[in-house]
């Protein structure tokens, strides 16, 4: 009788323990299934139903409609602009951020800290007040104005203004990217490099980049995406001339504001093709950076 209350005293931590972990387990799947719905229902609202109306939008009149959209020369300026501005601030940014990222990660310096800060400083800025900024810099009443008005040299409402403005909000994203990596990387590989008499150009090239290409192609992407989409700093240094300085951005407000909207929404449909392109290739990325 004593030996039959020992094993029902023993037997019955295990029940408890399977019950427990079987609650849990139940518990875990209703939130994790639960989690799952919301994050899908939202995808679907927020992400997936505004392309799927992009597009019908684009080609609810048609084919010949869309082609024609898309092919008038306003657009074409628009889109000609958007890729120039995409070819010049995305390798300088690239550079930058490269050599930022190797000063702030390789070097202890006076001022390391402020730079770090500077980088970060287009993120707390609104675009708005950064096109702001360079209107008082160099608009026509702006502190640099006159003297660029005496020598025919046009920065606002002219594509340098939209490249220094573009530049100014995106610079960040390729710094930002590598400052971490490098930093987990430290400078062990580099010291070994430059100990073994490689110049510092070698041992960036044989042993820094290979390191950090992965990152680096991720910021890029980054970048190249807000250059593409970049509205507010853009508008204000604009001046919005059609054909001469409305990038692709501005081109879809300008349609819309005035009802062209099967235009607006052609435009815009290229932008998000773009988009996805841009969302396939850094999946690539990060799924070749996982498996090195």
């Amino acid at each position: 009788m004593t030996k039959s209350i020992e094993v029902q005293q023993d037997a019955s931590p295990i029940i408890n323990r399977k019950a427990i972990k079987s609650y849990a387990l139940q518990e875990s799947a209703i939130v994790k299934w639960s989690l799952i719905t919301i994050s899908l229902l939202f995808l679907a609202l927020f992400l997936i139903l505004p392309l799927i109306t992009i597009f019908v939008t684009a080609l609810e009149k048609g084919w010949a409609t869309y082609v024609a959209s898309i092919t008038h020369p306003d657009a074409l300026a628009a889109i000609k602009l958007t890729l120039t501005v995409v070819l010049i601030v995305v390798p300088l940014n690239t550079i930058f951020g490269v050599a930022a990222a190797w000063v702030i990660t390789k070097f202890n310096f006076k001022g390391r800290n402020l730079l770090i800060t500077l980088i970060d400083l287009p993120f707390a800025v609104s675009p708005v007040i950064a096109g702001l900024i360079f209107i008082l810099l160099f608009g026509a009443q702006g502190l640099f104005g006159e003297w660029l008005y005496q020598h025919d040299i046009r920065i606002v409402f002219a594509l340098p203004g939209i490249i220094l403005a573009t530049i100014f909000v995106t610079f960040p994203f390729v710094a930002r990217e590598l400052i971490p990596l490098m930093q987990m990387q430290g400078v062990t590989e580099e010291e070994a490099s430059m100990s073994l008499g490689a110049s510092g150009f070698k041992t960036f090239w044989l042993v820094t980049l290979p390191n950090i290409k992965w990152g680096l192609l991720y910021g890029i992407i980054l970048c190249n995406a807000r250059t593409i989409g970049e509205f507010g700093a853009v508008s204000v240094v604009s001046g919005h001339i059609r054909g001469l300085t409305n990038t692709m951005p501005l081109h879809i407000e300008i349609l819309y504001n005035e009802y062209q909207f099967t235009a607006a929404f052609a435009v815009a449909s290229l932008m998000s093709i773009l988009a996805i392109i841009t969302i396939v290739i850094k999946n690539i990325i990060e799924w070749k950076a996982k498996e090195v």
